[in-house]
């Protein structure tokens, strides 16, 4: 099971009635039998020849089949394809060889590129499997073989309220996120026609993070509008930019990023609109940073986002790049562009994928990474906060161990 729900994001955005944790409706999104549906994995274990099992999860993200990613996952095909395809390319290769058995797995099919779920999935247990095979946690095999720097420092956390959108800030702030709250911008409800609704709202979150908060805790203000900027105020970068501007000015003092402010319906027209709007910002209010995610999926795309400027972070969202490895690569290059590198992912993730995630994040020195699975804030702060204390402990174990001998 996944850590949340698969909602259909166009049948959302058409503004279908919600009733409790439902949406009334049809959906829209092919694969889609309700607008809402349970999340789903399918785990895939690697047997070492001592006995060992090595797991990983092939899980999508809450909207699937959107902004240019797989269709809605499911778990029948995926696991008929991993029995036919992954496990004879496996069987009886060495599992310290991390890359080496990368290559090979994730090789085409019929000149077509692997399910990006299986590439989730297959990549953590290969991780694992080189893990357990070399004595080493994850993070350290990635280091190894991509030739980093072990890390010593923890990446930020940033936490996602849900619809509960007033309750869980009261729960981020008081466990000192370092990055709050998301915010679940979705609807008109929560953004209002001209905009006042939202401000209304970062208005409080700054207020009540001073009213709860420890002495000098001052968290990053992150908000995801899923498009609602361009939709309500309008597609144009320069009057989008100024809304922006006016969001600044409502939280002063405040560190602001602003993800996916507008969608404009193709990874070419995002680019194009995203680097005009990330000119303007710097010119009217050089403390925001546009956060991109929507089109940015793959390997490929978070490149080519990088190269055009069209972000100041890049969301670097681990089950839609697919294969862990070519998430380091997406972090690596992100900040090789001085352009920041958030390892995100989804909600409807598992314990599983999360902490093999922060592994990776951690490894490759992310500048933010995403507590996750759920929207409960508590279980993704506790899932990824806690196995990045675990890592970094046992890194900084190791190293003292060897400096006594």
């Amino acid at each position: 099971m996944g850590g949340f729900f698969y909602d259909d994001q166009k049948a959302i955005r058409s503004g279908v009635d919600r009733d409790g944790f439902v949406y009334r409706g049809d959906p829209q999104t092919p694969g889609f039998e309700n607008i809402r549906i349970p999340g789903a994995a399918l785990g895939i274990g690697f047997m070492l020849s001592d006995g060992t099992t090595a797991w990983g999860d092939a899980v999508s993200v809450q909207y699937s089949g959107t902004a240019g990613r797989d269709p809605l996952f499911d778990p029948v095909i995926i696991e008929e394809l991993v029995r036919q395809v992954i496990a004879p390319r496996i069987v009886g290769r060495a599992a310290p060889d991390l890359i080496g058995n990368t290559e090979a797995v994730m090789a085409y099919v019929d000149g077509a590129r692997l399910p990006i779920a299986v590439e989730y999935g297959v990549s953590q247990a290969l991780l694992r499997a080189a893990a357990i095979a070399r004595n080493l946690t994850m993070a350290e095999v990635i280091c190894a073989d991509f030739g980093l720097t072990l890390p010593c420092l923890p990446i930020p956390l940033f936490a996602q309220s849900g619809d509960d959108r007033y309750l869980n800030v009261d729960k981020m702030i008081l466990k000192s996120v370092d990055i709050l709250p998301h915010g679940l911008i979705n609807s008109r409800e929560k953004f209002g026609r001209a905009g006042e609704v939202f401000l209304e709202y970062a208005r409080w979150v700054a207020a009540r993070t001073q009213e709860i908060g420890r002495p000098g805790y001052r968290p990053v203000l992150h908000f995801d509008f899923y498009g609602w900027i361009g939709i309500e105020i309008g597609q144009e970068p320069s009057d989008i930019a100024r809304y922006i501007a006016r969001i600044a000015e409502a939280v002063p003092g405040f560190e602001l990023n602003v993800e996916c402010p507008a969608d404009y319906g193709s990874l070419d027209a995002q680019l194009d609109a995203y680097a005009d709007i990330v000119e303007q910002v710097d010119q009217l209010c050089p403390s925001v940073r546009i956060v991109a995610d929507e089109y940015c999926n793959t390997l490929s795309d978070v490149e080519r986002f990088c190269d055009a400027r069209a972000a100041h972070i890049i969301q670097i969202k681990t089950p839609d790049v697919g294969n862990l490895l070519d998430t380091v690569r997406a972090i690596r290059y992100a900040k090789s562009a001085d352009i920041g590198a958030y390892s995100g992912g989804s909600c409807a993730e598992t314990d599983l994928s999360a902490r093999a995630c922060v592994h990776v994040a951690v490894a490759s020195a992310a500048s933010m990474m995403l507590a996750k699975p759920g929207m409960g804030v508590d279980e993704g702060i506790a899932i990824v906060g806690n196995e990045q204390s675990r890592l970094l402990a046992t890194i900084r174990s190791r190293q003292q161990s060897e400096l006594a001998e």
